[in-house]
């Protein structure tokens, strides 16, 4: 992304020295001539906050694909758009799945109801820009961004994440598990579910790549995070349904392995159905990984896109990540110039040591390989 922006340099630090007021605080538009919104590679581009803002409203919709209004704040989210913009969101296939996102951006190319915007593992978001199906934009925060949770080009970026977790409904189950291997005891035969097919859902993805560190892989090696899987799935303890509110309210799931935003929201879901959901960080497969956020770059509504953007990197989009437990990626950050919701952040799980994440080429392989393997390994 450098290489294109750089005659922009003084008018985008002007907006990051001024982010931390918020999204409002950068009005001006640059010195050079607004560029149309498709085309805009900063909202400085785009001849200011105030112009970007202007489009966007003209436009007066956002097309998004696999976004639950109880994943990660999601709903709030969407509300607190729609409120400060005047612009409807509307979520198309709102239960899909990363791979699903990038299959709908292809299949309605050049069409009004194509996604504006994507939430993507970054395993996913890496194809997609290598398919040349995003657009470079760099938000007001894009430089506070660690440089391992962005693409340099500025195709994707990191907003939220977490830790895999182990969540259990201790109503159903005597002992609840804490660590991978506990999960192949007898006890637990017909109770274990992940969060979709790790083939084409991050949240299973990283199932399995957690899996392998506990079963002695590694970054570059998530293979026996497939064979736990196949093992589980041999010994009867794998279970297919989809660890949703519902399933577990009913007793479908009672032990799901899923981020720990998810378990530890299931707790305020569930509360007065009579489950009692306990969440645990497995101390021998620690995986953390964060969700990438990226611009269709045949968007229908390309200011509409943009402005999302800007909205979920301010500090109160940042903040309402907290308000369901996902960990926002500028925490780190925030924290330093004061405007991290302090409260909201006390709650999330204390995690031992620094995490670690694999390389653009790490996750790439391990995606491969689970491509590759997942479905003659485990079944389907």
């Amino acid at each position: 992304m450098a290489t294109h922006h750089r005659v922009r340099a003084g008018a985008v630090l002007c907006c990051l020295g001024l982010a931390v007021l918020g999204l409002g605080a950068c009005q001006e538009g640059s010195t050079t001539r607004p560029v149309e919104p498709s085309r805009a590679g900063s909202a400085a581009e785009a001849g200011g906050t105030t112009a970007l803002v202007k489009a966007a409203k003209r436009e007066g919709r956002l097309n998004t694909v696999a976004l639950p209004r109880q994943w990660a704040t999601y709903g709030r989210l969407i509300d607190g758009f729609e409120r400060k913009y005047d612009i409807k969101v509307v979520v198309d296939n709102p239960y899909g799945h990363s791979e699903q996102e990038i299959d709908a951006v292809k299949r309605h190319r050049g069409q009004k109801r194509a996604p504006d915007v994507l939430d993507l593992g970054d395993s996913f978001a890496q194809s997609a820009a290598r398919q040349n199906l995003l657009a470079p934009y760099r938000v007001a925060q894009f430089d506070q961004i660690p440089p391992e949770q962005k693409d340099p080009q500025a195709r994707w970026y990191n907003n939220y994440g977490g830790y895999v977790s182990i969540g259990c409904d201790a109503a159903r189950v005597h002992t609840c598990p804490e660590s991978f291997a506990d999960l192949l005891q007898p006890a637990y035969k017909g109770l274990v579910a992940i969060h979709g097919e790790p083939t084409i859902a991050g949240s299973a993805f990283a199932a399995v790549y957690a899996a392998a560190l506990a079963n002695g892989g590694t970054f570059d090696n998530i293979q026996p995070g497939i064979d736990f899987f196949a093992r589980l799935d041999k010994m009867g303890n794998y279970n297919r349904a989809d660890p949703n509110p519902v399933a577990i309210a009913k007793g479908r799931t009672p032990v799901s392995i899923e981020w720990d935003y998810l378990n530890l929201q299931h707790i305020d879901q569930l509360r007065g159905t009579g489950v009692r959901w306990k969440v645990s960080i497995p101390f021998d497969g620690s995986f953390s990984q964060y969700y990438a956020q990226a611009i269709n770059k045949d968007a229908p509504h390309p200011a509409a896109a943009r402005l999302w953007e800007e909205y979920l990197f301010s500090p109160e989009g940042q903040n309402l990540r907290l308000v369901d437990y996902a960990r926002p990626v500028l925490m780190a950050a925030m924290t330093k110039n004061g405007t991290l919701n302090q409260a909201l952040a006390a709650r999330l799980p204390t995690v031992e040591g620094t995490p670690q994440f694999p390389t653009e080429a790490q996750l790439n392989k391990a995606l491969r390989t689970v491509q590759e393997n997942w479905a003659k390994d485990v079944g389907g």
